[in-house]
Formats: C-alpha cells, structure tokens, sequence
C-alpha cells in the first residue's frame, strides 16, 4: 500500500499514517508471519525498522548476525513451551510464555532463537533503530521475565507493560535508548487511555479483533492484522484504545531518530561503506559465535530482571 501522511490540526499536531495491513512472510513449515516495514509508513514508523508478528513451531533461521540496531523479541502469553535464545555474548537462555528480550547488537553480534521441540512461539520480532552515534557500542541484552511485567488491570482491561511507562507503571528499561511497549487485552466496551508526550513516534497494531483510536477528536477504526502509526509534536497527546468487541492491541512508541540508514538483512548502518565493513567483519568470525556446549552463566553485557 502506498502510504501519504495525512496531517491533523490539533494543540499537539499529529502525522498519521495511513492503515497498513502486513505482508505475509512464511519460512518452511514452521513460521508464519505478517510482516511490517519502515518504507510503508512515510517515515512515521521511526525508530522502528521492521516489526513481525510471528508464530514459530520449529527452527527456522540458524545462528544470524546483527549489527546497528536493537532485535526485540516480545512473546505473547498465549504461546506454549520454550523458546531457545542464545547470542554470541555468552548468553543462553530458555524464554517462556509472555518473556520479553532486548538484545541492543550495536557494533555486532550473533544471535539464534528458536522453539524447543513440541513448542509454539506467538510474539513480536522487532527491529529498533540505533542513532548514529550508538551504532558502534558494545553489545548488551536484557532478559525480562514475564512474572517481573508489571500489569495495569481494570473491569474490561489487561495491559502489560513491557517497556517504558504507560499511566505512572513502569516497565523495563531497555539497555539502549527509551522505548515502549504495551501488551494490551481489552473487553467488549474497554477504554484505555494512553498518554503520549511530545515528539514521539507510535505505532498501533490490532494482533487480533478490531478497536477505535480516538486521537485529539479524531476516530480512526483499526481491523485485526492492521497497523498504524504517528508522530506527535508539541504538546502531550491522549491515545484512546475502544474496543467494541474483544482485541489485542500492541502499542509501540519511541522518540524518532530521523537520521538516513542504510540496511542490508540484519544490519542497518548510517553509510553504505558501513554496511561493507561490519558484512567482511562478520565474514571474518569478527562478530563472535554461539557456543556448541551452551552456559547458563550470564557475563557483564547480560541481565535479567
């Protein structure tokens, strides 16, 4: 679909993207994706630069490198079993159920992730942005359990909060820069309202059922499988989640970058030369590996909350 902006007249001014619904993405048997990327939303998307929604039955994509950005992975609490997280900064860790990871790869780093057999991942595999001046350091992770999620709980509504803030809960903080990420569950009639300060970018994903968006005045109806985002500027905005029937919704929000990139698979670097360099770096076995003979042992560039 091809997006054009549409610009509303507000306090708090806000760009809206047009509804974009994902391209289906599907690997052998055993992954199943709609996938989203930067190019359809008119530059609103930033930071992000790719988000799939995925199920995984079994491996699919073998150790991979990543470099120059943040490789998000959010599991939904509906998913069943292990999946297998292993990186090339020692870290080997068993994700459950509603876990969260945030591997910040930054100058390189090789990553593997799959199910275990008889397992079945549901969640979110997201690519986030690094400024130019971060796209060099160290890499790090985070591991966020599911029971250390905090949730926001009304009559009709469930909303974990993964990263950032959303109504004075806070999340984890994401060893890279500031980013939110809400899991939201709503019941037939549900409102939630979320606060999103100035100069932010978010996006808005219907995982399944429908919801209105009330924006400043402004109803926008989102289907399951859609996907929207925005940039604000100015003022703090309200972002209203109105369900008519039952919907999970997630919201993704961080503060735009608006810097040029260049990306290449995994990596997404600021100059083509850059691309070149961290490929032969990787090429070279630069990058690290993942052990034969996994550790359980976490070292300095690792925690777990």
């Amino acid at each position: 679909m091809n997006i054009q902006s549409m610009k509303m007249k507000s306090p708090s001014q806000i760009h809206l993207s047009q509804r974009v619904s994902g391209t289906p993405l599907n690997i052998d048997a055993g992954f199943q994706a709609q996938s989203f990327k930067h190019n359809q939303f008119d530059g609103l998307m930033d930071p992000l630069v790719m988000m799939d929604h995925y199920t995984m039955t079994e491996p699919t994509f073998g150790a991979h490198p990543h470099a120059g950005i943040s490789a998000v992975s959010v599991l939904f609490e509906d998913s069943e079993g292990v999946f297998k997280n292993q990186d090339s900064l020692g870290n080997d860790i068993d994700l459950h159920p509603g876990d969260a990871y945030w591997l910040k790869a930054g100058s390189g780093a090789v990553h593997d992730e799959k199910p275990t057999t008889g397992s079945r991942t549901h969640g979110l595999q997201l690519f986030v942005n690094l400024p130019q001046q971060r796209k060099h350091d160290t890499a790090q992770s985070l591991h966020v359990p599911a029971k250390h999620i905090p949730v926001i709980t009304g009559d009709d509504y469930r909303v974990r909060v993964v990263f950032g803030e959303s109504n004075g809960t806070k999340g984890a903080i994401p060893p890279s820069l500031p980013f939110t990420i809400l899991d939201a569950y709503l019941k037939k009639g549900a409102q939630y309202h979320h606060a999103v300060s100035g100069d932010q970018s978010v996006l808005i994903y219907a995982v399944s059922g429908s919801i209105d968006l009330n924006l400043d005045q402004h109803t926008i109806e989102l289907s399951e499988g859609q996907a929207i985002a925005m940039q604000t500027n100015f003022d703090s905005t309200s972002l209203g989640l109105c369900s008519s029937g039952d919907a999970h919704i997630v919201v993704l929000q961080g503060a735009p970058i608006r810097e040029h990139f260049v990306q290449k698979g995994p990596f997404v670097m600021s100059t083509t030369q850059e691309i070149n360099a961290v490929t032969a770096a990787y090429d070279a076995g630069q990058l690290g590996s993942i052990p034969t003979v996994s550790s359980k042992a976490n070292n300095k560039t690792h925690s777990s909350i």
